[in-house]
Formats: structure tokens, sequence, C-alpha cells
């Protein structure tokens, strides 16, 4: 028979205590520290790496940290980036797994009332337990919230349908439908924008905020950080060290992290200058150590001697003084320093007029871009999107209509995912592409921007081969490699993919302040939201449309 778990409701409480884990001698979590109660809504940020499905491991008590603790009262449903599918499991069976309590619950309640009704000793107590119990899990409609949800996430419905034969994709929304259609006390989800139309978006959305119980939340989806969060955790590094946590949700995250990385800079920049200046006593000193060594002539023994002790002395205290002040503050993180892109006035960069692709772009676009234009570019997949930007970039030739450039004009492209990793260094790949566009008479010597300068890698990490990096790293060097290039027109495919959500924002800013001309591809809804005012050109669903020759102009 089942073992019932009920759910806690009001009393739940999810508590993680000065949590420490390390994975191979490195530490993962440091001093993570939570308390969890219904109507929590808790965001969990940082880079790729921090520990973010770390902590939802340990809070869902698939991983014992090796300090601290994690203590919780009521249920738990949770749901990782990717779903393992068993030998022979389907559907049906994924959903008698989230429902079971909720079906013991009805079971035992029927008994009850029928123990009830034969006037059972003790049948009255039975009744009643099992009425809460049945209550508590809201039994009666959960699997018609499971079917609601597997519609509006556009997840397979049929329950005979084995995991094995679906996708990731389909399989992960199977999974997400059970835990909004179950009445857990607390809701774990690793990146559940994943797999997501803008359907199923805004129904997630409107799900969590109305969410009874408590929901923690590992995501880069600012939009639904904004919209969902209650609270934010950061688990990237830290002027102590430990994890920072912003309440007022994203809007207090943001703002918060503006203002702690502010007074770290600042804090870091004075211990270094007086580092800076004590070195220099130390080196005063040592040098009238070693001019003591020579006194006038004249000079006797006795004070040659006595001077050397007192400069020796001088110097050991200024070592002292030293030793006792290093720079305790580590260098903050990076922050993006996006060079000034130019613009040519009264210049049109590119004129495409009529241009299609055969198969990929059938519904004839025509864009003027000058200097200063912003452009989003937005459609469902297949519509073309990355095409009109490779078009625009002299990346792909139009089979029909025509293409016009500015001589000399500067084009960068940043697509949609990394080039295959080299084994050059991201330096020396970095320097390759920028003596490319010197030698080519693209761009001119004095305005070549070093890679240190651009504040998107680390300087441990410009030595290492390209094909050791992250995906981020990679795609922080393709961002590099585009702004690098002085472009007068800067091409954006899903410029989100692979990036934090600092960067993200700061990314947002220079796009706003550029002179350039800027067009941006994506299906980011916040940067939608970011860039709302600019021009937008919405491709048709589908490239085969050609055929009503309808036709989309953008004048800028």
């Amino acid at each position: 028979m089942h073992a019932l778990t009920t759910p806690a409701r009001a009393r739940a409480q999810l508590i993680a205590s000065d949590v420490h884990l390390a994975r191979g001698g490195r530490p993962v979590l440091a001093g993570v520290s939570l308390t969890i109660t219904p109507g929590a809504r808790w965001g969990v940020v940082g880079e790729n790496g921090r520990g973010k499905s770390t902590l939802l491991h340990v809070l869902a008590g698939v991983l014992t940290p090796d300090a601290g603790s994690v203590r919780r009262v009521g249920t738990l449903g949770s749901v990782e980036q990717e779903m393992a599918a068993g030998e022979g499991q389907t559907v049906g069976d994924v959903i008698a797994a989230h429902l079971a309590d909720a079906r013991s619950a009805l079971t035992a309640l029927d008994a009850s009332a029928t123990a009830l009704a034969h006037g059972r000793d003790a049948a009255a107590e039975e009744y009643e337990a099992a009425l809460e119990a049945a209550e508590a899990h809201q039994a009666w409609d959960a699997d018609r919230r499971v079917a609601v949800a597997l519609d509006a996430l556009g997840a397979v419905a049929d329950h005979d349908r084995p995991l094995t034969a679906m996708s990731v994709g389909q399989r992960y929304r199977v999974r997400l439908a059970c835990l909004l259609g179950a009445a857990y006390d607390f809701l774990l989800l690793d990146e559940p924008t994943n797999h997501l139309d803008q359907a199923g978006l805004d129904y997630l959305t409107g799900r969590l905020t109305q969410w009874d119980g408590a929901v923690v939340v590992v995501s880069h989806d600012r939009a639904l950080l904004r919209d969902v969060t209650t609270t934010i955790i950061d688990l990237d590094p830290s002027a102590d060290g430990t994890p920072s946590r912003y309440g007022n949700g994203y809007d207090g995250y943001v703002s918060g992290r503006r203002a702690a990385r502010q007074r770290w800079e600042e804090e870091y920049a004075k211990e270094q200058t007086e580092h800076a200046r004590l070195a220099q006593d130390l080196a005063a000193a040592q040098q009238r150590l070693v001019s003591g060594w020579r006194p006038d002539k004249g000079t006797g023994k006795h004070q040659r001697a006595t001077r050397a002790a007192g400069l020796v002395r001088s110097v050991r205290r200024r070592e002292d003084v030293l030793t006792r002040h290093p720079v305790s503050l580590p260098e903050p993180p990076l922050t993006l320093a996006a060079p000034s892109l130019p613009a040519r006035a009264g210049v049109a960069l590119v004129r495409a007029d009529e241009v299609t692709v055969a198969g990929r772009l059938g519904t004839p676009v025509t864009v003027t871009l000058e200097s200063g234009a912003r452009l989003v570019v937005s459609g469902p997949n297949g519509a073309g999107k990355s095409t009109v930007l490779a078009v625009l970039a002299r990346r792909r030739t139009p089979d029909t209509g025509h293409l016009q450039h500015a001589r000399r004009a500067r084009i960068a492209l940043l697509g949609q995912e990394s080039e295959p990793p080299s084994r050059l260094p991201a330096r020396v790949a970095y320097d390759t592409h920028i003596a490319a566009l010197v030698c080519a008479g693209l761009l001119d010597v004095e305005d070549t921007v070093e890679l240190a300068e651009l504040g998107l890698l680390a300087h441990r990490d410009m030595d290492r081969p390209v094909r050791e990096l992250s995906m981020g790293q990679q795609r922080r060097l393709d961002l590099a490699l585009a702004l690098a290039a002085r472009p007068h027109l800067l091409l954006l495919d899903e410029p989100t993919n692979h990036l934090s959500i600092a960067l993200v924002d700061e990314l947002t800013e220079a796009l706003e302040a550029t002179a350039a001309a800027v067009v941006v591809a994506t299906h980011d809804r916040q940067l939608r939201r970011d860039v709302a005012h600019w021009s937008h050109l919405a491709l048709p669903p589908t490239w085969h449309l050609l055929n009503d020759q309808k036709r989309r102009e953008v004048n800028m």
C-alpha cells in the first residue's frame, strides 16, 4: 500500500543552514543559508558552474552537504533540466507517481466513508483524517489540473506514450505539467523555461505567481525572474566570499548587485592604492639603507653604524606594515567595457530590397539601415530571422532582390552559436582576428582594442585554448570579436544565449548608447521588453508564404 505523505501547507518550512559542499577539492557551495516558507518565491542566479543545480539537489535531499544542514517540513517536487526515461515507463506512469498521494487520499476517504456508514469503531476519526488529507492535496481536482497543465505546456497527453519515444523537451514538459498539477508545498525548478513556447511561458508564469506553496527556481530567464520571484540569491563571488541575497525580486537584485559591485570596486581600488603607497615607502627606505652604508667623507665609524642600524629598523617597520596590509579583497567580477562604435552620418549602411532566400526566407524583405538605427527581427523558429541577419552581414547571398552595402562599412555578426573551437589560446585567436581586419584596411591600428580592455574574459582565461573554455566563455569571446571590430552595423542573433544575466544587462545598456546601427533577433522575453521601443520586423511563421507576396518594409 502507498505510504501517504500529506502537505504541511501553512506549517511548511525548508531551512538550509550554512551549507558547504566541494567537488574534486573545489568549493561549489559556501555559506549558503535559506529559510523558505509558504508564499516565498526564490530565484537562484549565477554564472555557469557556480553550483545552482547543486543547491537544488541539496535542498531536495539528493545530495548531502559536507557541512551545514537542511531541514524540511512538507512535500516537495523537483524538476531537473533533463528527465531520464526508464525502460517501459509511460506518460501515465509519471502522472501516477506525482498524484499517488492525492489518489491514495481519495481511496482512504472512500474506505473511511464506507466504514462510517457501517458504524465501525473509530470510523469517524478515520474519516476526519482522510478528509483532511484529501483537502490538503486538493485531491478531487488533481487529475484535471495535470490535464490542463499538459495542454497548456504543449505536452504529450497520451498516457500510454512511452517516454523512450519522446524527445528530451517532450519528457521535460510532461514532468513540469505533473509538478504544476500536483499540490506540493515546495517546487524546485531548474531552468523551467527551456523547451517552452510563448503560450507555455505565459502559463508557467501565471501558475508560479499564484502558487500557494513556495518556489525555488534556477533560471537565466530574466522575464521569469522579474515576473515571479520575491527574493534572489546570487551564487557568484562576493566581496566576503558568501552568496548575496536580494529582496524586492529581480529589480531589487539588479539595483542591489550594482550598488554592491560599486562598493566592492571602490574598496578594492582603495586597498590597491594603499598597498602601492606602502610598497613605495618600503622601496624608498631600502634605497636609503643602501646609500646609508656610504656616508659622506669624514663620517666616523660610530655615526655610520648608528645610521645604518636606524635605517635597518625603518626598513623592517615598513616591511611589517606592508605585511599587515595586503590587498585582502578579491578582484571584482568582470564588467563589460564596450568600445565606442562609430557612426557614418547620412550614409545608408545597408539597403535590402525585396530579398529572399530559397527554402529559408520566403517573404520578400526590404530594409534600409543607417547609423543609429535600431531593429528587432522576430518570428517563430524557421521564419528566417537568422537568414535575414546573414544576408545583411554578407554571409549569405539572396536568391532574389537587391542588396547594397556602403563602401568600407564594417559589419559584425554575432551568430546564435560559437564556431567550432580552435586550439589557439583565446588571446591569440582574438589578436589574429583584429590583425586580419587591420591588414584588410578595414580597421586602423589606433582603433584596435586589447582583449583585456573589454572586460569579457578573466586574465587567467585569455591564455587558455578556446576549446577548453566553457560555452559561456566562448560566447564572451565571440562578443569580444564582434565589438572589437568597431562595426558601423552590429547584428546580434539570439545574443543572450549562454551569457550571464549581469552581462546581458550590461550589453543591453551598451546597445542603447552606441552610435552604430544595431539589429537583434531574439526570443528572450526580457530583451524584447527592453527594446520594445525599437523598430520591429515580424516574419511570418513559415518560409513558404512567399506565394502570397506579402511585403514587409522597415525604413529607418
